[in-house]
């Protein structure tokens, strides 16, 4: 069955965007490529169960053992990135055309007294210029089909065309427009090869300026009354923007760049390399490093390239681009350029787009790399073994007698001193026990160190009662406590868990910054390895508390300001969401001004003053 496939990824982990995909067999090499307008839906029709499947498609899945995919914009770009990857890789499984040759072109015979435009997987005839390749013979020929509409040149065969000359008839093509019929002398020979290098020069660089052409003629024909061809004309650029539309045109100036997303957190990092060539994507690169020392996005920039750019034993250095799109400029920029000079021979620009199609692919490149990190960090969390090992080295590290299975942490957030409330998450087997989230909203605290005191001393307060380890809240003791911060947060908690009936509980503190663990009584952290499993599973608890504990004091804090306005005579629910919804935050409404809070639909000018006399009231 299909369950059985233990590479069979959850369908959670499986986005619903656009995409290509691939499937590997146990060395790495690709079996199949395909493209998708819904990865998720395409995926999941491989993995129904096994004897509903072709038989071709079954024996590629039982030969498979991973798959992985990468997000694009639109089907479009898949399209172009799944003959990328096909002819990179010759994918066994992937379909074979019957003919042997390689993927069909399209080409224009200019040798020919009277040029002809066909549909050719013959790249070694003479006088023709040839465009594509094209990894669907529909799609040549639909692209084909409607250049016609605007180039109207030839496309029959020698055969029908001196038939078509000797009976001075032609065929149905001349009489729905899409040929000029030179075989019956509607055009002369230099009309016709003007049409056939007008297509040649659309394909050749698939410039949108064309269809400003056609819109300046459509307009003086309609001035001039000419009907007729304006709307011929309208048709035609109908036409050719559907082609530019299906080009995969990235890039309206033809640009050659390569464009890096990178996504990081603090132990590891995500890049995906997008190559443009001719202003379409060529090809995708990703990979996920880990990070043995946290750095700025700039230091990262430079570190990726340098690595991208490379060349190993046996491999040669991939090619550089006239210009390299980053998410950030590093510092050392200048040098660098000067280094990827040397290796391209020419000038190279190292910049940050910041609008238009280049902004927008960025932002796709970042796209794949956020979701190649969520996957690898979901990945990690999910593997048992991980969790294991995990547990056990951090057992090892702290010194515990047996592996925390039960870990609680805790956080606190404020607004200056403000609505201070505090989390508790807690995580059994290494894996987040939802249900078992506490928050504390705590009345005053001094500081930090006051409130995670004040937290830990009602938390251990409940154990006292040996019945409440059954009603639900808190099922038994915490295996290790760990509070966000160092030894100020450390010292606090240590005070209050001394003062509780289980003074002997274990306790840490994660030190942001540099990701320290620091314990009780001791004048030295403790430093876990970059990368480790360990590290990673208390950074992701420390995230998580930090996470709840931000939301609830935010929710806090919009809960107050309601009440607040509320109070207010005339203010009710409705306007009140009206303004909250307006101006987002307590804090926006209390800088807007007096015209922009009687701009709110029902809040008039003497209301509007009302509001802002009670929030100058309200801390």
């Amino acid at each position: 069955m299909a369950n059985d496939l233990s590479f069979r990824p959850k369908t959670s982990e499986i986005p619903t965007r656009p995409g290509v995909y691939r499937f590997y067999d146990d060395k790495r090499r690709v079996l199949y490529v395909g493209k998708a307008k819904n990865l998720r839906a395409r995926l999941q029709s491989y993995f129904a169960p096994v004897d509903s499947l072709h038989e071709r498609t079954r024996r590629m899945v039982l030969s498979a053992s991973d798959v992985d995919w990468t997000i694009v914009k639109t089907e479009f770009e898949a399209l172009q990135l799944e003959y990328t990857w096909i002819k990179e890789f010759n994918p066994p499984f992937n379909v074979r055309f019957k003919d042997d040759k390689s993927y069909p072109y399209l080409a224009v015979s200019l040798s020919e007294k009277m040029p002809r435009v066909f549909i050719t997987r013959n790249r070694d005839l003479k006088g023709v210029k040839y465009f594509g390749p094209y990894t669907q013979a529909w799609a040549i020929r639909q692209t084909l089909d409607t250049l016609l509409r605007v180039f109207p040149i030839r496309s029959c065969s020698s055969g029908v065309f001196k038939a078509a000359k000797s009976a001075n008839r032609p065929c149905l093509l001349a009489d729905i427009g899409k040929c000029s019929a030179p075989c019956v002398d509607r055009v002369d020979q230099t009309e016709h090869l003007d049409i056939a290098k007008e297509l040649v020069a659309f394909m050749n660089g698939m410039d949108p300026k064309q269809v400003e052409i056609l819109q300046d003629r459509m307009e003086k024909a309609s001035e001039d009354q000419n009907y007729e061809l304006a709307a011929r004309l309208r048709d035609n650029i109908g036409a050719l923007e559907t082609v530019l539309e299906k080009s995969t045109v990235v890039f309206s100036d033809l640009t050659d760049a390569d464009l890096f997303g990178i996504a990081h957190d603090e132990l590891a990092a995500a890049v995906s390399l997008f190559t443009v060539r001719g202003g379409r994507i060529r090809g995708v690169r990703s990979w996920v490093v880990d990070k043995e020392i946290e750095q700025p996005l700039e230091e990262l920039v430079r570190q990726v390239i340098l690595f991208a750019y490379a060349s190993t034993e046996g491999v040669e250095a991939p090619s550089v681009p006239k210009e390299i799109l980053v998410p950030a400029i590093p510092e050392d920029a200048s040098e660098l350029e000067k280094f990827l000079e040397q290796t391209r021979g020419s000038s190279v620009s190292l910049r940050v787009p910041k609008r238009g199609d280049k902004a927008a692919l960025a932002g796709t490149a970042l796209e794949n790399a956020e979701y190649s990190l969520s996957l690898y960090k979901t990945r990690r969390t999910a593997d048992f073994t991980s969790r294991s090992e995990s547990l056990s080295a951090l057992a090892r590290a702290l010194s515990l007698t047996e592996a925390p299975l039960r870990i609680e942490c805790y956080d606190v957030s404020h607004l200056s001193g403000t609505n201070i409330v505090a989390s508790m998450v807690v995580f059994e087997d290494g894996l987040a026990k939802k249900s078992q989230y506490r928050q504390f909203n705590i009345e005053s605290a001094v500081d930090d160190t006051d409130a995670i005191y004040q937290v830990l001393s009602r938390r251990l307060k409940y154990l006292r009662d040996p019945q409440s380890l059954d009603d639900g809240r808190f099922s038994y003791l915490p295996s290790l406590i760990v509070v966000d911060g160092g030894i100020p947060q450390v010292g606090a908690a240590r005070r209050a868990i001394s003062e509780s009936p289980v003074p002997e509980l274990a306790l840490c503190g994660l030190a942001k910054r540099l990701e320290e663990v620091w314990l009780p009584d001791s004048d030295f952290p403790v430093i876990l390895p970059r990368g480790s499993e360990e590290l990673f599973l208390l950074q992701r608890i420390r995230d998580e508390s930090h996470r709840f504990a931000l939301t609830a004091s935010r929710k806090k804090r919009s809960s107050t300001i309601s009440s607040t306005l509320m109070d207010i005579p005339g203010l009710g629910e409705k306007r009140v969401t009206a303004l909250l919804r307006r101006f987002g935050s307590a804090k926006r409404l209390k800088l807007a001004s007096l015209e922009e809070i009687s701009d709110v639909a029902g809040i008039g000018t003497a209301l509007a003053e009302e509001i802002l006399n009670q929030l100058k009231q309200t801390p």
